[in-house]
């Protein structure tokens, strides 16, 4: 919570350590000058106060006056006259002040001298430029923050993009497939568009989450097992196997959905004898791996579309999205065979 906080404050927090730290030496050195050379601690200590009020004003009148105009307008030589005219006045005020209330002091003729002068104005001058470097600092941290947050806001929109895409692509898939069952008279018609009903319900609420639980999504995809093995009359022998603890365990939706609709879709077919899919996923800890392995038919052997169609070009783009440099897909495609293998560090 305090680190949140001095993210969001860490220029107050610069300006007020820095006059935290100037004050204290200021107070010290009055203290130390008035032991060391005989002056009275309270006159020490107003000296002390003209010095940091003097200084404080001429700092801050740049930061929020002159420095602003100047950022505005770009226009250096009219930024030293605006700056440097109230600058030179309040620094002879200040010497003057300072002057009379020290003139009885055993320095007297120092604070009259020009050497004080000189001094006065350098240290008022190193310290309006350090302040304004915290203004640049502060305009370098919001423009970097407004530029995260465009590029979070323009991340987001092509996530949710991406995941427009999903849905109509997986609804076309299941209406061909109810299609195919009522056109086929099934009684397995029912238990379709119930379970159907309960995938749709999941895509248009648990979806649209940045995050859900990794137990929805595999039941989500024991579902669409489901269906798939409905069309095919439970002709396909299918695999799927989840080994370590998976609860609490949190993953962008619709992630693995792609890679086991490619396999239905390019490795078995209802014509298709010896078909078979295989799909795992292991949990060790927080890294997951992911494997869908699936038999090759000829109608997907010699496929344009194949195994690169817009639903792998979606599912890649959202992992780079949702888990830059935290995964990676790795695929095989042998002649009787097509296995895809994603490792990647969930939360």
């Amino acid at each position: 919570m305090m680190q949140t906080y001095f993210q969001r404050n860490r220029i107050f927090v610069l300006h007020l350590l820095f006059w935290c730290v100037y004050l204290s030496f200021n107070i010290y050195s009055a203290s130390f000058y008035s032991q060391v050379r005989g002056y009275d601690w309270s006159r020490g200590l107003l000296f002390t106060g003209i010095q940091f009020v003097f200084t404080f004003a001429i700092a801050y009148l740049n930061y929020f006056v002159f420095l602003p105009r100047f950022l505005n307008h770009k226009k250096i030589w009219r930024y030293l006259l605006e700056f440097v005219i109230p600058f030179a006045l309040l620094v002879m005020f200040r010497v003057y002040v300072q002057r009379i209330l020290m003139q009885d002091s055993p320095r007297a003729e120092f604070f009259s001298s020009h050497m004080y002068i000189v001094q006065v104005a350098a240290i008022a001058l190193f310290i309006t430029i350090f302040v304004s470097m915290l203004r640049f600092a502060a305009e370098w941290f919001e423009l970097e923050a407004r530029k995260k947050e465009v590029e979070n806001e323009k991340l987001y929109a092509e996530l949710n993009f991406l995941r427009a895409q999903i849905n109509p692509h997986f609804l076309f898939n299941t209406l061909n497939n109810l299609y195919y069952l009522a056109y086929s008279k099934s009684d397995n018609t029912t238990e379709v568009i119930s379970k159907l009903s309960q995938m749709m319900r999941y895509m248009i609420y648990e979806s649209n989450h940045e995050k859900v639980l990794l137990s929805k999504e595999i039941e989500y995809m024991q579902n669409y097992i489901s269906l798939e093995q409905l069309r095919l009359n439970n002709q396909v022998p299918i695999q799927f196997n989840v080994e370590g603890e998976t609860e609490n365990i949190m993953v962008a939706p619709l992630i693995f959905i792609t890679f086991l609709e490619n396999a239905f879709k390019h490795g078995v077919n209802n014509k298709s004898t010896g078909a078979w899919i295989k799909i795992s996923i292991t949990m060790k800890g927080k890294q997951c791996t992911y494997i869908v392995e699936n038999s090759k038919v000829p109608a997907s052997a010699d496929s344009k579309e194949g195994k690169s169609g817009i639903g792998l070009q979606n599912v890649q783009r959202r992992l780079e999205l949702s888990y830059p440099d935290q995964y990676k897909l790795k695929t095989e495609d042998r002649a009787d065979r097509y296995s895809v293998q994603l490792d990647i560090t969930l939360s």
